[in-house]
């Protein structure tokens, strides 16, 4: 059995205000190629589908025609869609029951049971052959926000205990978010195994931040507590013969070859320009991994970064630099340029759209740096408002006010504020 594996698609996203469903497009007619060309039985999105909770229409239409499309011209494929933490689980699982119709699973958010249980049978979905046949399951689990996993009845002390997380419980007894996190996955996992015939494989889907695993420079969001919420990849036991990972737009495996992140499939920051962006092909055999293999995407619009370099080091690179002018403007290279200055240089601009003119590319973003007035060294890395993020903004605001450090439960309690702000956005 044959699987396709990506991930954090972040259809509608805006970069330096400017759309990009050009290159989604292209990523889209070229993953549909793909899955005829090699034959896949299923395809594995594991979140962050959509960049915003409110994405646009014309983001909607990109998804829901590449659904349609794929079902007409290969009626057997399996789809299994799950919400990331930039979804919104409820818009994700609106249209659940008309894309069933397309052999399409959409997963939200996790339900309970009145007693309180995880209700694990909805999560996990059967991937069939050519024949028809289940020869895998998929364990298909969207990003778990606190409000949906803590103070459940559902999660005993044992699985707690289970999860080597008894001990990190916040202030007034509240449940720890890893610990409710991990008790999921192995509830999930039990239910799995109770579920499985013989010679069929588990197969994991989760968006989440195993530890260890390499994040991006300047594009990804941190979930809730920046490291502190990380699980451990000994979370999915070796009976799981492989596990789809979202949320870290680096492609990488964590710890052994089966436990992969696939990536974005576009670079969504200039940090990530040189990404090996690709998805990942799974061939299953029986109940085990036979193999994997990636694959890479061809990337439609280029992503050009000039310097940082004094300004006439960077006109000459920017004037080096190739361009076609028999593109349609659409597929113009991005270009970013970073400046160092010795002093403000109100004709900046002027010079850098003078080298410009009349060529085949398309500016972004200027960003400038006074390494000198700063006392920093050639070539350092300027820390900046939009590169700290909002638990370090905090962290440092709170240190400015009060004379020293946030402790930990202060840095756990802005967090989970900051959680609640995010749920309320998707609920909205």
């Amino acid at each position: 059995m044959k699987l396709i594996h990506t991930s954090d698609w972040h259809l509608g996203q805006t970069f330096h205000g400017q759309e990009r469903h050009v290159e989604h497009q292209a990523f889209l007619a070229w993953l549909l190629e793909t899955l005829i060309a090699r034959q896949a039985d299923a395809l594995l999105v594991a979140g962050d589908l959509f960049d915003v909770v409110n994405p646009s229409l014309k983001a909607q239409e990109l998804l829901y025609d590449f659904i349609v499309e794929a079902h007409q011209r290969l009626p057997a494929l399996d789809i299994v869609l799950i919400a990331g933490n930039h979804d919104s689980g409820n818009r994700v699982e609106l249209p659940a029951p008309l894309m069933r119709r397309l052999n399409t699973h959409a997963l939200g958010r996790v339900h309970w049971r009145d007693g309180g249980e995880l209700d694990a049978e909805r999560l996990l979905v059967p991937l069939t052959d050519a024949e028809g046949a289940t020869r895998a399951w998929c364990l298909a689990l969207p990003f778990l926000r606190p409000a949906e996993v803590t103070g459940r009845t559902g999660l005993t002390a044992k699985d707690s205990e289970s999860s080597g997380a008894n001990d990190r419980k916040g202030a007034n007894g509240r449940n720890d978010y890893v610990a409710g996190i991990s008790a999921v996955h192995e509830q999930l996992i039990t239910a799995a195994r109770d579920k499985r015939q013989p010679d069929q494989a588990l197969v994991a889907m989760s968006h989440a931040h195993l530890r260890g695993a390499a994040v991006s420079e300047g594009s990804e969001r941190p979930i809730v507590i920046g490291g502190e919420e990380s699980l451990s990849a000994s979370l999915f036991p070796e009976d799981i013969a492989y596990v789809a990972l979202g949320h870290l737009h680096r492609p990488q495996q964590v710890g052994e070859p089966r436990i992969r992140y696939s990536g974005s499939p576009i670079p969504l920051d200039f940090s990530e320009v040189d990404y090996p962006h690709q998805v990942v092909e799974v061939t299953l055999e029986g109940d085990a991994l036979a193999g994997t293999e990636t694959l890479p995407i061809p990337r439609s619009v280029a992503l050009i970064r000039l310097g940082p370099a004094d300004l006439d080091s960077v006109l000459t690179e920017l004037d080096a630099l190739e361009d076609d002018p028999e593109l349609p403007a659409e597929r113009w290279p991005w270009l970013e340029v970073r400046v160092d200055l010795d002093g403000p240089q109100p004709d900046l601009r002027g010079r850098i759209d003078a080298a410009l003119e009349g060529r085949a590319l398309r500016l972004l973003r200027i960003h400038t740096r006074y390494p000198k007035a700063r006392g920093e060294a050639p070539g350092s890395r300027r820390v900046t408002l939009g590169s700290l993020g909002p638990q370090a903004l905090f962290a440092r605001a709170w240190e400015e006010e009060y004379g020293e450090p946030a402790d930990d439960q202060v840095k756990r309690d802005f967090a989970l504020l900051m959680q609640d702000v995010m749920d309320a956005e998707a609920d909205a």
